[in-house]
């Protein structure tokens, strides 16, 4: 690993770099880097450890370890976990001198309405070919209510199959044209129309859009009226094994109370697995495989199919609240322009039911991400000069639920959007070593691609796209919900092509990850874990933010993004 020169360059090579926006920019101010990591070590207690205020291996190792350890619990909203992991955020804050985020307060309290589903027995029973056929919960279907129902579900509701679900007068495009849905049981794939084909004329290509996610499928149905909706999943589609939508989908679920977000919710939503989806459909006399090809063709109509659903979901619902932790370091000279790091502390908490390990301790998912926060606002803090912006470190909550904690922010911003020069997202850092490239997600949504890349430069590194754009992650976490607000967004995280066996270690490392600890047990921390190309990493989003902190320049969006017209709105207040 390369030492102090090495990110003193980072931050020299940024400084030659100008934005177009107005006002013209003075020569920035170019802030010392903090210095690089010494040689990975294992890492000490958290507790005991005294932190050097450089980002390094050791000192991110310590936060990872405690982050991650059972003491936390899986860190989920509303447990002992929540408790431990906010009080652990904030000493660390106010140890490393910053001040409390919101107003005089460390906190921003998230109100929550938590649903439990408690016969876990449930089956989904539709009346077809003359005869039942059952579905059963977790091993063919996964379900719940998003209307805090105590009691909710549908009897004898006709099922409709309604290709992706998508409703986009943009592209000129719905699923829903001419069909009333209100009572019944909707069917729908994932990503969106044109996938299963590869069909790059339609929609962004390759590129899901939100139209693709999981989270606009339901919203869509419940606009439309229908009682239930189901999504077929299908790992390509998704970007995720079938586990991943078991466990995440177990246990308590959150969500915002209606007085925060008054849209409709369904009733009913969940999944199936495909094979079920092939059995319904099936049993209904017709092939599922045949039938979703329509679904990529523009012209796609409804298919009804001769089946009729029923379930019944008896739930707990309570209210609560969760914890955003902000912190912020005031700028010297423009204290009021602010720049967001942002992270997410929740996970999925422990499972009780299961057999052996039973805490989902989300090392990577998203210890890496908190631990690298503290880690850049310790560098922050001990630069010299201080940053001329106001930087915020945000430790959102609820991200697993729905970007909840993020969305929350957005909607009750402690800095408004207009004077937020950026967010730099940090979620899921892949410890698989030193890599030659750091993936941008979103790549050419806004000049701070530019920022990241000559950061990279200065390391003998380079930026490159996301190499699986299909998989949505632009909507998958909170940067999107500064994104919607105009604010531009950046995130970024280490790449495939691997510093020890190139691109093939890294592809083969990712996917491993996916397959065997993604929102799993087994994404635990480890004293073998490779720590210094996720370091590499967070010094790079060091040096944009210290950029960002030194100008006057405003980052701007593309012209053809589509959060564009709402940072000039904003803006234009």
């Amino acid at each position: 690993m390369r030492h102090l020169p090495l990110v003193s360059a980072v931050l020299v090579a940024l400084a030659a770099c100008s934005s177009p926006a107005p006002p013209p920019a003075p020569p920035a101010a170019v802030a010392p880097a903090a210095p690089a990591a010494p040689a990975p070590t294992p890492a000490p207690d958290a507790l005991t450890h005294r932190f050097s205020g450089e980002i390094n291996t050791v000192d991110f190792g310590a936060h990872l370890k405690k982050l991650a350890s059972d003491e936390f619990e899986g860190r989920e909203p509303g447990t002992l976990g929540e408790r431990l992991t906010t009080a652990y955020l904030k000493d660390q804050f106010e140890r490393i001198g910053l001040k409390p985020g919101n107003k005089d307060s460390w906190f921003q309290s998230v109100p929550t309405v938590e649903t439990t589903l408690t016969n876990t027995d449930v089956t989904l029973d539709v009346a077809v070919g003359g005869a039942t056929e059952k579905f059963a919960y977790k091993n063919d279907m996964i379900v719940g209510t998003l209307a805090a129902k105590l009691e909710a579900g549908v009897k004898d509701s006709d099922v409709v199959f309604v290709g992706y679900g998508v409703n986009a007068p943009e592209q000129n495009w719905n699923d829903y044209a001419g069909l009333d849905v209100k009572g019944k049981t909707v069917v729908v794939l994932v990503n969106d129309p044109g996938f299963a084909n590869n069909d790059e004329s339609l929609f962004k290509g390759r590129a899901m859009t939100y139209y693709g996610r999981w989270t606009y499928k339901f919203e869509e149905a419940a606009r439309q009226g229908a009682a239930a909706a189901f999504i077929v999943h299908e790992k390509d589609g998704a970007g995720y094994d079938w586990d991943v939508v078991k466990n995440s989908w177990s246990g308590p679920q959150f969500d915002l109370p209606a007085s925060e977000d008054p849209a409709p919710r369904l009733a009913v939503a969940g999944w199936l697995t495909r094979d079920a989806a092939q059995r319904l459909f099936a049993k209904a006399g017709k092939n599922f495989d045949d039938v979703r090809k329509g679904a990529d063709t523009r012209g796609f109509k409804p298919v009804p199919l001769d089946a009729k659903a029923s379930i019944a979901l008896h739930s707990t619902v309570r209210s609560g609240s969760s914890d955003n932790v902000i912190a912020v370091l005031p700028g010297t000279k423009r204290a009021d322009e602010v720049i967001v790091y942002s992270a997410h502390w929740d996970h999925l908490g422990k499972d009780p039911t299961r057999q052996g390990d039973q805490i989902f301790n989300g090392a990577v998912d998203n210890g890496t991400g908190v631990a690298g926060l503290l880690e850049i606002a310790e560098a922050f803090a001990r630069q010299d000069p201080p940053p001329e912006r106001s930087i915020v470190f945000a430790a959102v909550t609820l991200e697993e639920s729905g970007l909840l904690g993020s969305k929350f922010y957005g909607a009750h911003p402690p800095y408004p959007a207009a004077k937020t020069v950026a967010d730099i997202n940090m979620d899921a850092l892949y410890l698989v070593g030193k890599a030659n490239n750091m993936a941008i997600v979103g790549y050419g949504q806004s000049e701070l691609d530019r920022y990241l890349a000559d950061a990279l430069a200065a390391q003998g590194r380079r930026a490159t796209p996301e190499e699986t754009p299909e998989k949505g992650h632009f909507f998958r976490s909170d940067h999107f919900n500064f994104a919607r607000r105009g604010i531009p967004a950046l995130y970024a995280k280490g790449g495939a092509d691997l510093v020890e066996g190139g691109q093939a270690a890294g592809r083969a490392a990712f996917d491993d990850y996916v397959k065997n600890r993604y929102h799993q047990p087994g994404d635990e921390y480890r004293d073998d874990l490779k720590l210094d190309g996720t370091v590499l990493d967070l010094q790079a989003l060091y040096a944009v933010g210290a950029k960002l902190a030194g100008e006057t320049t405003w980052p701007q969006w593309a012209a053809d993004s589509e959060f564009r017209a709402e940072r000039e709105k904003s803006q234009k207040k």
